[in-house]
């Protein structure tokens, strides 16, 4: 349990048996009337974010959830494999589990596996990651300042969109939450 006034962004919470995260959270003290914390919640497992208001000073149920760095290994069937690095222990996740993570997931890269009582709630990747361009379109001379954009498919086989001038075989800094492309990696 822990009050209105101990919430901080990434905390989970147990409201009515499901799984919130705080995503944002505000006190107000309006001139008249009792204080109260305004938040931004996400559920968990799919993903609907919902405005909630807590009177200040209330009790709130916390929720245990264990975040690990763990290694992906391969894919079986359509579960992941990843490997706790500390005791070696693997488990198996399922696609749906993995979601969108999977478009720029590699074998062997670290990420970060969220359970709550011995369920796997979701995997996170680091903001950005680094992938090659495996196919893409060859550039035309002279398109390095017109600011368009061309399909790129990276080694994991997700398409993003890059610049022009970009060819296959460069390596590109991709942004893991919306895919964009954010730079080219020397």
């Amino acid at each position: 349990m822990a009050s209105t006034n101990d919430l901080k962004n990434g905390l989970v919470l147990n409201l009515e048996g499901q799984l919130w995260a705080v995503v944002e959270f505000q006190h107000v003290k309006p001139g008249k009337g009792p204080a109260f914390v305004r938040t931004k919640l996400k559920h968990v497992l799919s993903g609907k974010v919902v405005d909630k208001t807590f009177n200040a000073g209330l009790k709130v149920e916390t929720a245990n959830v264990d975040r690990r760095d763990m290694q992906y290994l391969y894919k079986d069937g359509t579960d992941f494999v990843f490997m706790d690095g500390s005791t070696y222990d693997q488990i198996h996740i399922p696609e749906t589990v993995v979601g969108d993570v999977a478009n720029y997931l590699l074998e062997n890269q670290t990420a970060q596996v969220a359970t709550h009582e011995g369920i796997v709630l979701y995997v996170e990747l680091p903001t950005s990651v680094v992938l090659e361009i495996t196919y893409t379109e060859p550039g035309l001379q002279g398109d390095r300042s017109t600011g368009g954009t061309k399909p790129a498919t990276l080694e994991t086989g997700a398409t993003i969109n890059v610049p022009l001038f970009l060819e296959q075989g460069t390596k590109v800094k991709v942004d893991t939450r919306d895919g964009s492309y954010l730079g080219r990696v020397s």
